[in-house]
This record gives C-alpha cells, structure tokens and sequence, in this order.
C-alpha cells in the first residue's frame, strides 16, 4: 500500500490515488455482516476495530439462492479478491459461490450467480436502501478505510 502511494506522488496521479491509504492498527481478523441490523464489523479476533452501516441486495432477506435473485449470501466465506477500478469506487471479492452454493443453486437447475463485493457507492447513501444485485454496499469513505485495513484470506461471516 504504502509503495502504491509512493508511486502515485512520483507520478503526480494525486486523483486517481487518493483513494488509497495506509493502515498500521491490528490485523482485521474477521469480517461479521449482520443483514438483519444492516451492520458490519472488522474485528481484530473478539476485538471490534470498526463497524459501519451497511445496503444490501435489493431483495434481502434470506440467503442467495440464484443467479438475479437480489440476494445477499448467508455464511462463511473469504475475502479473496480487490479491484481497485471497481465501477463501485473500490471493492474487495468475497468467495461466493462456494461448493454447497453451487449443489443449491444446481438442484434449482440454475447458476448460483457470483461476483458478490464490499463496495463503495454510486449513489447517496442512506444506510436503509438496499440496492445492489447481493453485494454490501458502504459509504465510499467508509470503502477507503476498509481496503486499507482488509487483506485477501480475512474470513467474512455473514449472518442472517
């Protein structure tokens, strides 16, 4: 990260990079989505780091299924991707669809959909519009620090 700004000063892209920050605090160990209370939390093991409010999928409740279904997935997965072009600000990846997503979603004789992020926003943010395709949505200053401070193989739990 702090190569990253580094490069962007040399270089004069001040714009384009001061979306990226740096973050020097404990290791996020883990990531808990609560869709019901529209929370989530970085956690350092039991320690909360930060908590931010949250948006949904359009269709919130109950666990993504299918493919346009709207939903936000339920259970354990990982961060294993970032995009920092996202069309959502910036994003990080979370792992779905898993194996048992998959069996789901092909009992139903459907694709189980895919490309699930914590992103940024578009458009104002209200903390009470659920919007997105299944995605959890944040302020984009909220994103910044978010991106900073999560790694790739930090587990996300996202409950009900």
């Amino acid at each position: 990260m702090r190569l990253i700004l580094l490069l962007c000063a040399v270089v004069g892209l001040s714009t384009a990079c001061s979306r990226f920050i740096t973050y020097d605090g404990p290791e996020v160990t883990r990531i808990e989505v609560h869709k019901g209370s529209r929370m989530m939390y970085l956690l350092h093991h039991d320690e909360i780091l930060e908590s931010y409010g949250i948006e949904l999928g359009f269709a919130p409740a109950g666990d993504k299924q299918v493919e346009g279904d709207g939903r936000t997935p339920e259970g354990r997965y990982v961060i294993d991707r970032r995009n920092p072009e996202s069309e959502f600000y910036l994003s990080i990846g979370i792992s779905y669809p898993n194996a048992q997503d998959i069996a789901e979603a092909a009992a139903l004789g459907l694709p189980p959909g895919g490309d699930i992020f914590i992103h940024g926003t578009t458009r104002p943010f209200r903390g009470r519009d659920d919007w997105t395709a299944g995605c959890i949505a944040v302020t984009n200053a909220e994103m910044r620090e978010i991106y900073a401070m999560v790694r790739d193989g930090t587990v996300i739990d996202i409950f009900p």
